[in-house]
């Protein structure tokens, strides 16, 4: 209507006054019209049960657009911490103090190498450099053993070799999983069969290659030395089970080489356990000597062997056995077990807490619980010497700077 109305003026104009006039008029007229024909009328029928949402939901004001995630309450930020106050000449750096541990274990045995049990804390006495320090833990453990099975396996008598390996079996049932065991056989020379190990198969696996012998001859005294002197690179205390019937018969070294290698070895025990002593009594009391090999023997040999072998154990602090039945073996590898198992386990912060490295000294003394000299009797009521087992030293630790 509105262009029937204005026809004949414009049919007046020129052409190119027409087409800037048309702009002119679309500018006008139908920008205004499209922009309220546009604009968002309110409809409750497209969803009535629409609500507007909260203002400081921060979405669109209908339901037509994207989803806005709600606006979060600005919350003011925390006041930074208040740094400490600043000391003139002390530097900025942090101070950690580190306190060291000590831990020593302890064996206390008597002159025959057994186990003095029920002591108590205040029965010890720890000096480190001289210094006397306060214990501050203590217990009483079984600790896990490092030893040597030395078997002699020669081909001298079945009886013995018999002996040998039913004494050997049933020290490797007394093992635990934490021990430490070498298993090492001798005739004319050592043999290593399995080096130190946990694993209780491979030390059962060892035995079981005991089964032929080969050379008759049975040098103690150079598988001895040759033991103990690879035991000198072993760190810790250390033990020789040595299964033997003590016969030395063709040995590069004597009696006394091997007694001087004895006294002069550290943190040794040795445990003998001799093999044979029924046939030897059998053969004694009818007046002969069991045989041992190529080499002639007499009883007066077994004597001497059976007195080295206690000279191994008192130099060393062990014990020595001679069962005559296999129903012992079980009883004397129980002992041998309590008496180098159980220890002392004792504590304490060192008065010293410089950790510069240097080596400490410790001595243990044992006193009784009134302060005085500590005394340990035997049935007879005579006095018992007492042997303590412990570490000479430690290293602290040492700090980089």
């Amino acid at each position: 209507m509105f262009f029937e109305k204005f026809a004949p003026f414009i049919r007046r104009i020129p052409y190119k006054s027409n087409v800037i006039l048309g702009l002119l008029l679309q500018s006008v007229i139908l920008v205004p019209l499209m922009a309220q024909n546009q604009s968002p009328q309110p409809s409750t029928q497209q969803n009535p049960n629409a609500q507007a949402p909260p203002p400081e939901a921060g979405g669109p004001g209908g339901d037509v657009g994207p989803y806005v995630v709600p606006k979060k309450k600005e919350e003011p930020p925390p006041p930074p911490p208040e740094k400490p106050k600043k000391i003139e000449g002390m530097p900025d750096y942090s101070i950690a103090v580190d306190v060291p541990l000590v831990n020593v274990d302890v064996s206390v045995l008597t002159k025959d190498g057994q186990f003095i049990p029920g002591l108590r804390k205040d029965n010890f006495r720890v000096l480190e450099d001289g210094v006397p320090q306060q214990i501050s833990n203590f217990s009483q453990s079984e600790a896990p053993i490092t030893a040597v099975l030395l078997v002699e396996f020669a081909s001298t008598n079945y009886y013995f070799l018999y002996d040998a390996l039913n004494a050997s079996y049933n020290f490797a049932s007394s093992l635990k999983k934490e021990d430490w065991v070498a298993v090492e056989y001798y005739d004319m020379k050592p043999h290593i069969l399995v080096d130190f190990t946990q694993d209780k198969g491979a030390i059962m696996g060892a035995l079981n290659t005991l089964r032929i012998p080969g050379f008759s001859e049975t040098n103690l005294f150079d598988a001895l030395y040759d033991t103990l002197d690879r035991l000198d690179r072993v760190e810790g205390r250390k033990y020789i089970i040595l299964i033997s019937t003590g016969v030395d018969t063709f040995s590069k070294l004597n009696l006394d080489q091997i007694l001087k290698k004895v006294k002069t070895t550290h943190n040794v025990t040795i445990y003998p356990v001799s093999i044979g002593r029924a046939l030897r009594e059998w053969f004694e009391a009818r007046g002969g000597a069991a045989p041992h090999g190529m080499a002639p023997i007499a009883n007066i040999d077994y004597l001497q062997a059976d007195n080295e072998m206690n000279t191994f154990a008192r130099l060393t602090g062990g014990r020595a056995y001679f069962p005559r039945f296999e129903g012992e073996l079980p009883g004397i590898f129980h002992d041998i077990a309590a008496d180098i198992r159980n220890q002392y386990v004792l504590a304490y912060h060192p008065t010293n807490a410089k950790l510069d490295g240097t080596y400490r000294k410790l001595k243990v003394e044992l006193v009784a619980l009134g302060g005085g000299p500590f005394k340990v009797k035997d049935q007879k009521g005579k006095d018992v010497k007492v042997q303590i087992v412990a570490r000479e030293g430690y290293t602290a630790k040492h700090t980089v700077e």
